[in-house]
């Protein structure tokens, strides 16, 4: 039997200099190796003491890094792909989509919401909100329209009722995703008092089982971390 590799994650950390800080990549590769079932360690860096760890560990680079084996690798994506070959069946479970369209479901929204939450013109927040809602929209028609492994199994199904993304397990596509919109659903009720529309059945039904995993659940930042790593960039229309 082969030896386990040693992996180390070192992930933003939050106020404290302690728990999991705000920050979407760091929390996709925490779950995906909590999904592999790797044996890894987790280290959680102060970013205001993060240019000594990063110049003495990966210089150049910005977290999230894992170090593998020694070796130090730096790139969000290029971490994914590389985590994806690596830990390999049988050891490991696979993570990838079956469906390339599953990858791309929601990629919109982040830079949406970023124009809506940013904007400080009550003039202009009809149609920016307009703009991001339209982005969940789409979302959830495509987690309410029926996969071809749904269809296979009844041609008559009309509503998907898959938990994620891509079927009924999380993917790397749900690791992408998730951490973005639980940001997305914090700031947007502090910031706009906007919450998703309970009629976005799909969007509902995902971010509810989504809030029910560990894997999950346990990987968020606490709003008040998101919150404040907000508080620089968006804006609160005065009345």
């Amino acid at each position: 039997m082969a030896e386990a590799p040693k992996i180390e994650l070192f992930i933003k950390a939050s106020i404290d200099a302690q728990s999991v800080g705000n920050c979407p990549f760091c929390q996709r590769l925490f779950m995906i190796l909590w999904l592999k079932g790797a044996n890894f360690t987790l280290s959680t860096v102060d970013t205001r003491k993060a240019a000594d760890v990063l110049k003495t560990l990966a210089p150049g680079s910005q977290l999230p890094f894992i170090i593998y084996n020694d070796e130090v690798k730096t790139d969000t994506n290029k971490i994914e792909e590389f985590l994806e070959e690596i830990l390999a069946p049988p050891t490991y479970p696979k993570l990838c989509c079956r469906y390339k369209e599953s990858n791309g479901a929601g990629e919109d929204i982040f830079r949406k919401f970023s124009a809506y939450i940013k904007n400080p013109n009550p003039g202009l927040n009809d149609r920016l909100e307009k703009n991001f809602l339209m982005t969940l929209v789409k979302l959830n028609l495509y987690l309410m329209t029926p996969l071809p492994y749904e269809l296979d199994k009844d041609p008559d199904v009309t509503e998907s009722k898959r938990h994620y993304l891509d079927g009924d397990s999380l993917t790397l596509a749900d690791c992408n995703l998730l951490p973005k919109l639980h940001i997305v659903k914090v700031v947007c009720k502090e910031y706009r008092n906007f919450t998703i529309p309970a009629e976005l059945k799909g969007l509902t039904r995902y971010l509810e089982h989504a809030y029910k995993e560990d894997v999950f659940h346990h990987t968020c930042p606490v709003d008040s971390e998101i919150l404040e790593a907000y508080s620089a960039v968006a804006k609160y229309l005065s009345k």
